[in-house]
């Protein structure tokens, strides 16, 4: 999913990090725009939850904000965005919304 996010210009890279324990951490620098201030996500959303997965169809693909946003989706091909997955014409199941 952060393969996605750097590709969309979200996030600007992740770095997995050891701190000598048996788990790793994800250390994720974020994106800013020219003015440290102005922040490149405004928004998050969460559709897909352990008790309530959220699917869509090819044809029911969502749009976040009309197209300004993104919408991750999980399907076959892998984690990929709403527009690829519109391309490729498949559905899966939508795991989260970010304008």
């Amino acid at each position: 999913m952060l393969d996605t996010l750097v590709k969309e210009g979200y996030v600007a890279k992740y770095d997995l990090v050891e701190d000598g324990t048996a788990a790793k951490n994800i250390r994720i620098t974020l994106k800013y725009g020219k003015d440290k201030n102005e922040k490149i996500i405004s928004g998050l959303k969460r559709i897909s939850k352990p008790g309530l997965r959220v699917y869509a169809s090819s044809e029911n693909v969502p749009k976040v904000f009309g197209g300004l946003g993104t919408a991750i989706i999980s399907t076959n091909q892998g984690v990929i965005t709403d527009k690829a997955a519109r391309k490729l014409g498949i559905g899966g199941e939508v795991l989260c919304y970010i304008w």
